[in-house]
């Protein structure tokens, strides 16, 4: 039983489907693990004991029946403290909203729920959703897997965390620059970036509209695939017979390559040379629009996030963590006609991404350039939080602002990630060069 907390979620699926696993008992092992575990109530804000149970009872008699309703029914995940849960606080983060109970759940969880899946909890994550680091003081810092002073990432932090130290099969968590991305790479985990608008964002707590997605963080690709599909209600991409023989993938060489410290750079190259060894072609590229796209970030991001956010932040403000006040407040003065402005660019830089990438399968990064920082050296020193968390966030934000699918793999080097970037709308092609990939790479 012990091993069912390091099994995947399709494995347990399918324990549960060959009558080897007894939801029930799948889901105590799971609650006992949390309530013993000496970081529990680092990664969960809120453990939904009797909702989870009752889920498994359900789960179990319909194993019983064989009225099972897909490969995860009975497998229990973890659940971001931004996706409402009825009857369950859901403060995203921050004390602006302490206390919210919403009245039902998030579209997202009905489903998932609807698919047979046991919510166990609701995982801690940077104060709403605005860091690429983790660091929350005001609720809780999870620990990162490979080194428990350090952050884990975010931020799906609590999200991360609670697959990686065996405390959920799964964790849904959200992404608007690389929320689900970096805590998986820095966890060792598969992290899927969605495409914006494709999965409904209702009854989740917002960060940009234009930008938000929700995916999975998980312990396989073919995990990932199938949590995709609960959330939406709908088929798992089928990935039998996925090579990477004839793939013809871009190196992306310009924004994603500068500044990278050694261990991430070193395991990226690895990483290419596993792809080329099992048949890939992978052409360096560069896409020059790419620069004023991300220049254009600090508009674009920070005017919706303080629209959306200003009135509730300016009600209390002194309740928020100063660093991530100030971020919200940087996006203060932009005026009406420079957010338009940037927005047009920002179109015209997708458009030059589109062309530039047309001809190939996907295009590859190092996930995050840097590996998870000192929790305390970024409580103490704010030039070393500004450049860590910028860092973090730079190679995600790319399949942000390009509009994007994106899925992040692990290399085996610990706390670095090889990210896939797709076309949008790609998910179910992206998730089969992800499985072939997997294969090698670790």
């Amino acid at each position: 039983m012990q091993d069912w907390l390091t099994m995947t979620a399709c494995d347990l699926g399918r324990g549960i489907g060959m009558g080897q696993i007894d939801p029930v008992e799948l889901t105590e092992t799971y609650l006992s693990a949390i309530d013993s575990h000496p970081h529990r109530d680092r990664i969960y804000a809120r453990v939904t004991h009797d909702r989870a149970r009752s889920e498994a009872e359900a789960a179990q008699q319909r194993a019983k029946l064989g009225l099972r309703r897909s490969l995860l029914d009975g497998v229990p995940i973890s659940w971001k403290d931004l996706f409402d849960t009825a009857g369950t606080v859901t403060e995203a983060g921050s004390a602006l909203l302490k206390d919210r109970v919403p009245d039902a759940d998030a579209l997202v969880l009905r489903n998932a729920t609807q698919m047979g899946t046991v919510c166990l909890g609701k995982t801690h994550m940077s104060e709403l959703a605005f860091s690429g680091l983790g660091l929350n003081p005001i609720t809780e810092t999870p620990p990162c897997i490979d080194d428990e002073d350090a952050v884990p990432g975010g931020s799906s932090s609590g999200a991360a965390a609670s697959v990686a130290w065996g405390l959920a099969a799964g964790g849904i968590g959200s992404d608007t620059a690389g929320s689900v991305r970096i805590p998986s790479a820095w966890n060792n985990l598969v992290g899927l970036k969605t495409t914006a608008g494709r999965i409904s964002l209702e009854g989740v707590v917002p960060l940009r509209l234009r930008f938000d997605t929700v995916g999975p963080l998980a312990r396989s690709v073919e995990d990932a695939a199938h949590m995709l599909a609960l959330l939406e209600g709908g088929t798992p991409a089928d990935l039998r017979g996925a090579s990477l023989k004839g793939r013809c993938f871009a190196d992306l060489q310009n924004v994603a390559k500068d500044n990278l410290r050694d261990a991430p750079r070193v395991a990226y190259e690895v990483g290419l040379e596993r792809l080329r060894d099992a048949g890939a072609k992978v052409i360096p590229l560069e896409v020059p629009e790419l620069n004023n796209a991300m220049s254009l970030s600090s508009v674009v991001d920070t005017t919706e996030s303080y629209g959306l956010w200003r009135d509730v932040i300016e009600a209390n403000p002194d309740v928020m963590y100063p660093p991530i006040l100030e971020r919200f407040r940087a996006g203060k003065d932009v005026s009406g006609p420079n957010y338009v402005a940037a927005w047009s660019k920002l179109e015209a830089c997708r458009a030059a991404w589109d062309a530039a990438t047309a001809g190939f399968d996907a295009v590859l990064a190092p996930t995050v350039p840097n590996l998870p920082p000192n929790r305390d050296r970024l409580m103490n020193d704010h030039e070393y939080y500004v450049t860590e968390n910028l860092l973090a966030l730079r190679n995600t934000r790319i399949g942000n602002l390009m509009g994007l699918a994106a899925l992040t793999l692990p290399t085996g080097t610990p706390g670095c990630g090889l990210m896939m970037m797709g076309y949008p709308g790609s998910e179910e092609a992206l998730l089969r060069l992800g499985s072939a990939a997997e294969a090698v790479l670790a």
